[in-house]
């Protein structure tokens, strides 16, 4: 099934020309006065997300989308090194930036109507996917196999919804990360764990025990969030990150982070004219 509400289709006949390698980087508009007066950029980030947002051996955020956030600030205030990191989860991610304690996130936000809602996006700068990851000798081929079983979700992430539109029959185990989610598979708690494909395929290839059911759903665009009615640092963060991805430093942060078979899967999750088409 895929997810494609209004406020992405609009924003998306925007930018994909813009968030293509073919496209000249514009100039930046003035950087805006809520980065000036504060002279730090406060970024919610993912810190259980690898290769977007983790913690490296030291306990400092390190990821694609965490550089991204990096280089808004250096464009803004002329150094990468004033910006203020969050670790986020998806369940407090957005009241993190309601309530005040981050300017931006950067953290794996699917857009949603339902979110939009409550706060402002930037436009899509990434298509996602989902899938199931099972055990190795999982008698499950197909999504419509979960039916009565039960499948491991992390609170707050897009799947739940999904599943509970779509397949109410499969009992839910939610929790707080990825690496419970992994570990609750492992243990036999619950017959898959629903999670983006871009993080499932890797802990797949790494994994001997564990294949991937092979299903997409729940395909959807992620976009960084602010508080409502703050335009200029929507408007200067959009501009940012077409900046970053035309001048190929995503690319360059996907072959940092990325093993070598999966940088152009990566990459390509990136570009949006490479998204996977509507059914």
């Amino acid at each position: 099934m895929t997810f494609t509400p209004k406020l992405v289709l609009a924003a998306l006949a925007l930018t994909l020309g813009a968030m293509t390698p073919a496209s000249a980087a514009g100039e930046l508009p003035p950087a805006p006065d809520i980065l000036k007066k504060a002279g730090v950029l406060k970024a919610g980030v993912k810190c259980d997300y690898p290769p977007d947002g983790f913690l490296d051996a030291q306990g400092k955020p390190q990821g694609i989308e965490v550089n991204m956030a990096k280089q808004v600030a250096a464009y803004a205030l002329g150094d990468a090194s004033k910006v203020e990191l969050a670790c986020v989860t998806a369940a407090n991610r957005i009241p993190m930036l309601t309530g005040g304690k981050v300017d931006m996130l950067i953290a794996t936000l699917g857009i949603s109507e339902e979110r939009a809602k409550v706060i402002d996006f930037s436009d899509p700068y990434a298509w996602g996917a989902s899938d199931v990851l099972v055990l190795k000798d999982s008698p499950v081929k197909k999504l419509a196999e979960f039916k009565g079983k039960t499948v491991i979700v992390l609170k707050g992430a897009w799947q739940i919804g999904w599943f509970e539109k779509n397949l109410p029959e499969v009992n839910l185990l939610k929790l707080d990360n990825v690496s419970d989610g992994l570990q609750a598979l492992m243990q036999g708690r619950g017959d898959g764990y629903a999670h983006d494909y871009a993080v499932l395929v890797g802990i797949a290839k790494n994994n001997p025990k564990a294949r991937l059911v092979g299903e997409f759903y729940q395909i959807g665009f992620r976009g960084a969030g602010f508080r409502k009615g703050e335009t200029a640092l929507r408007e200067y963060v959009n501009a940012a990150m077409k900046k970053a991805y035309v001048d190929g430093l995503v690319a360059k942060w996907v072959k940092d982070y990325v093993e070598p078979d999966l940088q152009q899967v990566t990459i390509d999750t990136w570009n949006l004219a490479k998204r996977p088409k509507a059914d």
